[in-house]
């Protein structure tokens, strides 16, 4: 499966937990991050080739009340040190019950991305792990490609428009799609 030949790629949105960051559930402590092995290489191709990259990430642990905005920053801020830099964050607070714009897979945070870039969200590309993930890039008009890990469904990987086997692989087939004169 690949992205589509016929659209051009500016920017590419990753996931945090499970796609740039080994998920530690509910993680809001900067010291227990620890990136996906060539996370930091894969986006450092993405940014090379010219991309615009930013994270889009549902946090409902501020909603649960188990931390406060301001620790989830901290360690989005570890994560920008050990993986990024990244030209934006764009996290939802909510829990799944606040039927809120921006929660995944719903399309705000991807929306929000494409307005702080500048960029038509049609000419990004979301990695993530997760159905929900894919599901906001297509509600967004954004494409997607999924990378799978031990915990996401069968039927995420079934129902994915495009599959990598890895980060990087996910990261190759983007560059494939980005203008000349980005590359």
């Amino acid at each position: 499966m690949a992205l589509s030949a016929d659209r051009v790629v500016r920017g590419l949105l990753f996931d945090r937990d499970d796609t740039l960051v080994i998920d530690v559930p509910y993680n809001a402590d900067p010291h227990r991050v620890v990136p996906v092995p060539g996370a930091r290489r894969a986006v450092e191709r993405a940014r090379a080739a010219g991309l615009a990259v930013g994270v889009v990430t549902n946090q409902s642990v501020i909603a649960r009340g188990g931390a406060t905005r301001a620790q989830v920053d901290a360690t989005n801020a570890r994560v920008d040190e050990l993986v990024g830099p990244f030209d934006v964050w764009c996290v939802c607070p909510h829990g799944p019950e606040d039927a809120c714009v921006c929660r995944k897979p719903r399309p705000g945070l991807v929306d929000q991305a494409s307005e702080r870039l500048g960029i038509a969200a049609t000419d990004l590309v979301v990695i993530g792990d997760i159905g929900a993930d894919v599901g906001a890039a297509a509600a967004a008009g954004a494409q997607s490609i999924l990378v799978p890990t031990p915990r996401t469904r069968t039927a995420e990987v079934d129902a994915a428009p495009t599959v990598a086997a890895s980060l990087d692989e996910a990261v190759g087939l983007v560059l494939a799609h980005v203008p000349a004169a980005h590359a």
